[in-house]
């Protein structure tokens, strides 16, 4: 089996809440189920029995405007910073009742995924999507708080290449919540060529490429510094069928660190 050498970690991304902001870090362990506290909670619209995301920012119009962020990760411990700044604990008794206040739904924090998780998510009026200007349920994966896949990698790439095609768009990192951040020198979509091959990161972790990441109204959405931007959303769907980035599954666990060259095994 062949081995090509290409590229190197530049950034590893953890969510601790689903929908909230997370953070960044230097190394984690990747388990089987992903890297390690991601996703670990969610916020469950009590009138519903939904996941809320703000993949439905009808409903959750401000979900990008809490972060999350742990305090202790062997005890699942974090913090959520409010938009005003006010700091709550996880193991607060009134956590509930302050998230509920400034989302202005009924939520509790749940880590225990529901037996049949459901989320909504609102379609964009784009013309390039099939879906306008409608919100619909979707499924996620039993047992896990993601929409798709539990791991998602992102070369800097294809951030350079939708850059290239609308200089003025901001495209960030955090637009698109990845995992693993590649450092890449080729041009264009590079991720679309690697489906079906496995990467070799460090001395450890393996993942294998299993489909492409289909982009959502997410990325369109305020956050930080970041404005709104439909053309986002519009310049992936225009050229490169909306797809940005690729998800993965974990073939052998491991621990990655920012720096650990990537190989791809044939």
């Amino acid at each position: 089996m062949s081995a090509n050498s290409i590229t190197t970690v530049q950034s590893l991304w953890r969510y601790p809440v689903k929908s909230m902001q997370g953070e960044a870090l230097t190394s984690s362990h990747i388990a089987a189920s992903g890297l390690t506290g991601d996703r670990a909670f969610a916020l469950l619209d009590e009138d519903t029995g939904i996941i809320a995301s703000a993949k439905n920012p009808r409903k959750w119009p401000n979900m990008f405007a809490f972060q999350a962020n742990y305090t202790n990760l062997t005890t699942a411990s974090f913090t959520i910073t409010l938009p005003d700044g006010t700091q709550l604990q996880s193991s607060g008794k009134n956590i509930n009742a302050a998230l509920s206040t400034v989302l202005g739904r009924k939520v509790s924090l749940i880590s225990q995924v529901p037996q049949n998780p459901q989320l909504e998510e609102y379609w964009p009026d784009i013309p390039e999507l099939d879906n306008n200007d409608i919100v619909t349920d979707e499924d996620m994966p039993k047992g896990t708080f993601f929409d798709l896949a539990n791991l998602h990698v992102l070369t800097t790439s294809t951030l350079e290449e939708l850059k290239r095609l609308y200089p003025e768009g901001s495209f960030e990192i955090q637009r698109f919540r990845p995992n693993i951040v590649l450092n890449t020198a080729a041009t264009g979509f590079l991720e679309s060529n690697w489906l079906g091959k496995t990467l070799a990161i460090g001395s450890e972790l393996q993942l294998k490429i299993t489909d492409h990441c289909p982009r959502c109204v997410m990325t369109t959405l305020a956050q930080g510094d970041l404005p709104q931007d439909k053309r986002i959303l519009r310049t992936a769907a225009q050229h490169n069928q909306a797809h940005v980035g690729v998800y993965a599954e974990i073939i052998q666990v491991g621990t990655v660190k920012c720096g650990d060259n990537i190989t791809i095994l044939d």
